[in-house]
Order: structure tokens, then sequence, then C-alpha cells
């Protein structure tokens, strides 16, 4: 487009980006948990219902720091969806883990995220799902440069 007006697809994709946006602040009810912000429940997909995790793996998972994980694992903590506990094996380790509450927000969260993808594919046949699924690997990849 030679006039100097941004492409549609372009327009479309700054569009996209601010819906997303809104989603990725607005607090929403999962379970018995009650209302969480986006953070907090990307964190307690991250901690997951397995054995536990250190904080520090659990930064890593994340991409944030350690001090930033204390602070969510705090408000977790105080909501009762997060008990720490001292690692068996690893001296001075804290061991993340959902509590009961935290592992309904979890399944909640799984749920939300099946049902979304449901409509998804009903909406689109296999191979816009292939091409949608290349062209956000190629976003996301031109995006990291």
């Amino acid at each position: 487009n030679t006039s100097g007006k941004p492409q549609e697809g372009s327009l479309r994709l700054g569009r996209l980006m601010m819906q997303l946006r809104r989603l990725e602040s607005a607090p929403r009810v999962f379970g018995s948990a009650g209302a969480l912000t986006p953070g907090e429940i990307h964190t307690i997909d991250a901690i997951g219902t397995g054995e536990g995790i250190l904080m520090g793996a659990l930064a890593d998972r994340l991409g944030i720091t350690k001090g930033a994980v204390t602070q969510i694992v705090d408000r977790l903590e105080a909501k009762g969806l997060v008990k720490r506990s001292p690692h068996p094996n690893v001296r001075r380790g804290v061991l993340l883990s959902l509590t009961e509450t935290g592992a309904d927000a979890y399944r909640a969260h799984g749920e939300m995220h099946s049902a979304f993808y449901d409509r998804l594919r009903a909406s689109f046949t296999e191979e816009e799902i292939a091409i949608f699924e290349k062209c956000v690997v190629k976003l996301s990849e031109f995006l990291s440069e």
C-alpha cells in the first residue's frame, strides 16, 4: 500500500492486540477461588497440581524475577490458594503447591481454555487452524527479535 495508510491487516492486528490487552488486565472468577488477576491465575497454572515447584523454578517458568514471584505468591497464599512448605532435599528450598481451592481455580482455568479452543475448532477448518498456528509462531518469533 503506497498511499501511506496502514493496511487493513495491520489495523485488525492492532485491534486484536488491544482486545488481548483488555482481557489480560481484567480479573475473572475461577471456580471457588473468586476473582483472580491474569497474573495470579497464570501463576496458579504454572504451579500446577503436581508435586510442587521451587520458587526459583516458578520464576523461570513465568519469566519474571524471584521478587515478583514472592509478591504474587504472598497474595495467593493470603487468599488461601497456595501453600509453602520446606523442600525435603533442598536446604532453604521453599516448595509451592496449590491448596484444594487453588486446585479448583487451576481446573476452572483449564476448562475455560478448553471451551475457548472448542469454540475455535467449531469455527475454523483444520487447514485454517494449522495456518493460524503457523502465523502465531511466526509472529511470536518476529516480536522476539
